[in-house]
C-alpha cells in the first residue's frame, strides 16, 4: 500500500511536470471561477445589503445627530437669549425700583423736615407767646412794685402821705409815663 501510494505521488508529479508552469490547469481555472461566482453571488445577495442597512443606519444616526445636535445648539441659544433679556430686563425693573425708593425716600425726607420745621415753629411761636405772657406778667408786677414804692418815696420826699388813692394811682402812671418815655428815648440813641 505504500508502494502503490509512493507510485501515485510519482504518477501526479510526473503529470505535473509536463505541464507548463506559466498557463494553469483550466480545471483549476474553472472550479475558481465557479466558487468565484458563487462567493460573488452569496456577498451581492445577502451580505452586501446588510452593509447597506447598516451603513445607511449609520449615517441617519449621524446626520439625525448633528441635526439634535444643531436643534440643541439653537434650543441653547434661544434660552440664552430669553435669558439675556430677562436679565435685561430684571436690571431694568431694579434701577426703577430703586430710583422710586430714592424718590421715596426724598419725598419722606422732605416730609420729615416740613413736619420738624412745622413743630420748631410751633415751639418757638408758644415759647414767644410765653415768653411774652410772662413779661407782661412781669412788667404788670413790677409797674404795681415800682408804683408803690414810687408813692412811698415821693410821700418821704415830699413829707406828706399820698394815701388818696386816685391821687397815689394819677402819680404812679405819671411816674410809670415818665419812665417809658426815659426808656424808649435812650434805646433810640
Amino acid at each position: 500500500m505504500i508502494k502503490s501510494l509512493v507510485v501515485l505521488a510519482a504518477e501526479e508529479t510526473a503529470e505535473t511536470s509536463k505541464h507548463n508552469p506559466i498557463f494553469p490547469i483550466w480545471q483549476e481555472v474553472l472550479l475558481g471561477a465557479i466558487a468565484f461566482g458563487l462567493l460573488c453571488w452569496v456577498l451581492m445577495k445577502y451580505v452586501f445589503p446588510q452593509m447597506e442597512k447598516t451603513f445607511a443606519a449609520r449615517v441617519d444616526a449621524i446626520e439625525g445627530g448633528i441635526k439634535r445636535a444643531e436643534a440643541a445648539q439653537a434650543e441653547a441659544n434661544q434660552l440664552l437669549e430669553q435669558y439675556r433679556t430677562q436679565l435685561a430686563e430684571a436690571r431694568t425693573e431694579a434701577a426703577r425700583i430703586r430710583d422710586e425708593a430714592r424718590a421715596d425716600a426724598e419725598g419722606i425726607r422732605q416730609d420729615v423736615l416740613a413736619k420738624a420745621r412745622e413743630e420748631s415753629d410751633r415751639i418757638i411761636s408758644a415759647g414767644r407767646e410765653q415768653l411774652a405772657a410772662q413779661r407782661e406778667s412781669i412788667v404788670r408786677d413790677l409797674r404795681a412794685e415800682v408804683g408803690t414804692l414810687a408813692v412811698d418815696l415821693a410821700g418821704k420826699i415830699v413829707g406828706e402821705s399820698l394815701a388818696d388813692e386816685a391821687r397815689s394811682r394819677g402819680t404812679v402812671e405819671r411816674f410809670i409815663a415818665e419812665l417809658d418815655a426815659a426808656g424808649s428815648t435812650g434805646g433810640r440813641r
